[in-house]
């Protein structure tokens, strides 16, 4: 059973309904040109509100180490997700635990995937002039050779029609969504919430 990522969350009231359905992590943007990017008071707010053991990532575009690790601190962040053109050297961000995202469109978007030192991989597609969150995916046989590596986050136009089909056929560490579950840029639907993070949990063979 794969673990579930909402990201892009925006509000107490999103988290809390994301932790009730049952998601494993809830991902809050730092990125200035996302629409669903978060201010450092806002996602400290809802940290504060989350229940325990629901894991809380801070996703950063090409932003300077130290305004990483100070809204990191500041906010009560468990992992940092670290989305734009970073090096492996700039991934290292002791003592936080770091997962590096890569936008995949071809194999060879993959050829510095064992460059880096991480606790873990998400592949998003690419998208010129995007970092996350544009509902597009990529060719997931690629995403099938990369997990025969090591554990994936599978991101990537991912909806509650389809997530079930890429976990069975990707077999992911975990999955990730941000616009497959939204009304509009930033705000969560409930019930794609609720059907996502099922779909993901109890796909059938």
């Amino acid at each position: 059973m794969p673990r579930v990522k909402i990201c892009g969350i925006t509000s107490v009231e999103d988290g809390l309904h994301a932790a009730r359905c049952g998601a494993d992590a809830l991902g809050l943007v730092f990125y200035a040109k996302s629409p669903r990017c978060v201010t450092a008071e806002q996602a400290r707010r809802i940290v504060a509100a989350l229940p325990p053991l629901v894991t809380t990532v801070g996703l950063f575009v090409n932003q300077p180490a130290q305004e990483i690790t100070d809204i990191a601190r500041f906010c009560g962040l468990d992992v940092l997700q670290l989305h734009g053109d970073e090096t492996p050297e700039q991934c290292q961000l002791p003592p936080w635990r770091v997962i590096k995202a890569l936008r995949v469109r071809d194999e060879q978007s993959l050829a510095d995937f064992a460059a880096y030192r991480v606790n873990g991989m998400l592949l998003d597609a690419w998208q010129a002039d995007s970092y996350g969150g544009t509902g597009h995916s990529f060719n997931w046989k690629l995403a099938v050779q990369a997990a025969q590596q090591r554990q994936i986050i599978l991101a990537g136009g991912l909806t509650p029609a389809n997530v079930a089909e890429a976990v069975k056929t990707v077999r992911p560490y975990a999955v990730d969504v941000s616009s497959g579950v939204e009304s509009a840029p930033g705000c969560k639907d409930p019930d794609l919430v609720a059907a996502f993070i099922r779909n993901a949990k109890h796909f059938t063979e």
